[in-house]
């Protein structure tokens, strides 16, 4: 009776038995939005595809979304391919992703925007951090395909413009996946090469050829490179992360090998200037210097030195003079008032000011007796002190107050027995 019924692991295998061997669901094109998604920490992609009236689970493995150049995010519109199949535990169809675009924009481009977007909030392309390129550079490393029409042009340019100088190719892989660590391999080798500038470049291509110079792991490696960089790759038209990251952006690799090295005539031109204004400069020092000795040897105390001398000897005496009539002046006051001191009363008779002194100094003596207090004791006055302060007030004191009594030949102390007011 109940061989009829089925378990649910049973219809759930059976379902995906038959949508597995269904060759149509087995590579499948969707478009729709995103929405939902979730990065698992282990490198997994989930997300839902949905449309105006339906929508289908997702999963896109870590070893697919590796390969994708962007970062999908809820409601971005996507192309995806891949294989419909159950998820036994749910019992949910979902669709297992294999590749993915961004519908309407291609995956290379959203990539290097977003990484634009990045490196830029981080400040790799600051202004502040660019290194400027030496005026006449003698040693130039150039990083690019040791085949092709870019080192051709770079090459021929650089003997163009200034021979002198010395090259040195480092060639590395310009295309493919294998590039952008040849190019970071290269980068680290010429910054230690004790270079004068460094030239980054290749010649055109689709974004797909140009994509490794788009790459983070190089941006990063050109932005820390202590060597400065010309980036010159593709054509006027192409931008790449490594041009703004660079030191100098070229539009080519003939224009990167112009911004690197100067125009020979140039310099030849710049130094025959500098010789015509240094002769110049020379010649009006002298001239100048010229009319300096004409003016000293036509001057009249060249022409007549004993001139000099006498004027000299004139203003000598004027000076001697002043000093003369000055001391005379100086001398004179001094002995007027030496005279002064000799005519005066303490020379002529000291005893008069010596009397006159003495008159004074007996004058104070009788005041300072009068106002002796000693004196004031042997006419039979006392001196009554509490606490060693005189009392000069009846309310100084109290009943049982120990007190001192001076009198001219000695001390009395004494204790109050009774206080009248009067």
């Amino acid at each position: 009776m109940n061989d009829k019924y089925l378990s649910v692991t049973a219809l759930t295998r059976y379902i995906k038995f038959k949508i597995d061997n269904d060759h149509h669901l087995q590579e499948v094109y969707l478009k729709g939005e995103i929405s939902n998604f979730k990065a698992h920490t282990r490198g997994h992609y989930y997300f839902t595809i949905k449309d105006e009236n339906a929508r289908i689970s997702a999963i896109m493995f870590s070893f697919n979304a590796s390969k994708i150049k962007f970062m999908p995010e809820d409601g971005m519109k996507v192309l995806v391919k891949g294989k419909v199949s159950v998820f036994e535990s749910t019992g949910n169809y979902q669709i297992y992703v294999e590749e993915m675009l961004e519908d309407g924009v291609g995956n290379l481009h959203i990539a290097f925007e977003q990484l634009k977007k990045k490196l830029g909030d981080e400040g790799l392309f600051d202004a502040k951090h660019k290194k400027e390129i030496p005026k006449i550079p003698m040693r130039v490393g150039i990083i690019t395909a040791p085949t092709g029409a870019a080192i051709k042009d770079i090459l021929s340019t650089i003997k163009r413009r200034f021979p002198i100088c010395k090259t040195i190719l480092f060639p590395c892989l310009v295309q493919g996946e294998l590039a952008k660590d040849d190019i970071v391999k290269k980068l680290n080798i010429a910054d230690n090469y004790d270079l004068d500038v460094i030239i980054l470049g290749r010649g055109g291509g689709s974004i797909e050829d140009l994509w490794p110079f788009n790459e983070e792991v190089v941006a990063r490696k050109v932005f820390s490179c202590k060597t400065p960089i010309i980036s010159g790759v593709g054509h006027q038209i192409d931008f790449t992360i490594c041009d703004f990251v660079a030191d100098v952006r070229a539009e080519t690799p003939t224009g990167a090998a112009e911004r690197a090295v100067p125009k020979l005539s140039d310099l030849l031109l710049e130094i025959n200037n500098y010789k015509t204004r240094l002769t110049n400069n020379i010649k009006m020092i002298l001239d100048n210097n010229k009319l300096r000795l004409k003016k000293l040897s036509d001057s009249y105390v060249l022409k007549n030195p004993l001139s000099l001398y006498e004027i000299k000897e004139q203003k000598l005496d004027n000076i001697i003079d002043k000093l003369n009539t000055l001391m005379n002046t100086i001398i004179y006051t001094n002995k007027s008032k030496l005279e002064i001191i000799e005519n005066s009363i303490i020379f002529k008779d000291p005893k008069v000011l010596y009397q006159d002194k003495l008159k004074k100094t007996n004058h104070l003596i009788e005041k300072l007796e009068i106002l002796n207090p000693l004196n004031a004791l042997k006419r039979g006055y006392s001196v009554t002190k509490k606490d060693d302060k005189c009392i000069t007030s009846i309310k100084d004191v109290k009943i049982n107050d120990n007190i001192s009594i001076m009198i001219k030949d000695g001390n009395i102390n004494a204790k109050i027995t009774e206080v009248n007011n009067g």
